[in-house]
């Protein structure tokens, strides 16, 4: 254990994640306390021997950030993505279209505006750490000046012309899908409608997420279109799931549409660079092997978030 009271990685698991590109971290500067700046962050990867990392935010593009550090940290991958929440317009076609001119990788669907997150009644388990960002989406709805829910379905349950158009453009651009915080039928018909405008590369965000709760089969289903399955280690680890449930989910859909990410970059959980072996002891002592932990924390996110010129 550190100082702090977290574990520590074990040597075997650090190196088994060498080379591991994260595609999932918080970090400073935010509009909310985080344990690390990018740069320090992008620094700590290079001494580990990690990839690198995207940078996710609920409210910014952050494309540019991305490539500020790329010149400053030489060595490091890290890449930028879009969120589309109401502080970029929602399902806003032009902010994607600038976000991957710029070079962002990801584009995640609506987190904290989506319709699904923010009339959500299902509760975390007992004792579970809140996410962050939901004080300050508390503070803007006291403020009035919250966005409105971002929809992706109509009441008929079909997919919006402007996620068919955000969908165009990603697949124009080769960039990566996140389901972000949809339901279970949204993001259905979203990996549908994803396939159908050629997207290639398709994340469903943390499926044993509160507001996610996928099920073993609907996550074999997803897997069976295509789609990757992002396993978050904050999600266990901050006692929203079980880690034997999500470790089921692994097996139901298989480790070769599976990958582990942190989510991490929270004052108050572990430090970023160490989540992806975390991750590796927990699977290592669940059963699988080396060969299998390798492929989920190294080759998938690899594949996911690599653009074609640099493969």
């Amino acid at each position: 254990m550190t100082d702090e009271g977290h574990p520590r990685p074990s040597e075997r698991a650090r190196n088994l994640v060498t080379g591991a590109v994260d595609l999932h971290v918080h970090v400073a500067p935010d509009v909310m306390r985080r344990r690390v700046t990018d740069f320090d962050l992008a620094k700590r990867h290079r001494e580990e021997g990690l990839g690198g990392f995207v940078l996710k935010s609920h409210y910014v593009p952050t494309a540019e950030r991305a490539a500020t550090v790329r010149s400053a940290v030489p060595g490091v991958a890290v890449y930028g993505a879009i969120t589309l929440n109401g502080s970029v317009g929602g399902i806003n076609p032009v902010a994607v279209e600038i976000a991957a001119r710029e070079g962002a990788r990801i584009v995640w669907m609506p987190t904290v505006d989506s319709h699904n997150q923010r009339t959500c009644t299902a509760a975390d388990p007992e004792g579970a750490k809140p996410p962050m960002w939901a004080q300050l989406q508390s503070e803007l709805l006291e403020r009035g000046i919250a966005a409105s829910p971002v929809s992706v379905v109509d009441e008929g349950g079909e997919v919006l012309p402007e996620v068919i158009s955000v969908l165009q453009i990603m697949a124009r651009y080769d960039l990566a899908l996140g389901t972000g915080h949809l339901s279970r039928d949204e993001i259905m018909s979203v990996v549908r409608a994803a396939n159908e405008a050629g997207v290639q590369r398709i994340i469903v965000t943390h499926p044993e997420f509160t507001s996610q709760r996928l099920s073993g089969h609907d996550q074999r289903e997803l897997a069976e279109r295509g789609a990757f399955l992002e396993r978050c280690f904050t999600t266990p680890y901050t006692g929203k799931v079980e880690w034997a449930e999500m470790i089921a989910n692994i097996r139901t859909s298989g480790v070769a549409s599976s990958f582990l990410s942190s989510d991490l970059g929270q004052p108050f959980n572990p430090p970023v660079e160490d989540g992806l072996a975390l991750m590796a002891d927990h699977l290592l002592g669940a059963g699988f092997d080396e060969d299998e932990v390798h492929l989920m924390t190294v080759e998938n996110p690899t594949r996911l978030i690599t653009p074609k010129e640099a493969a």
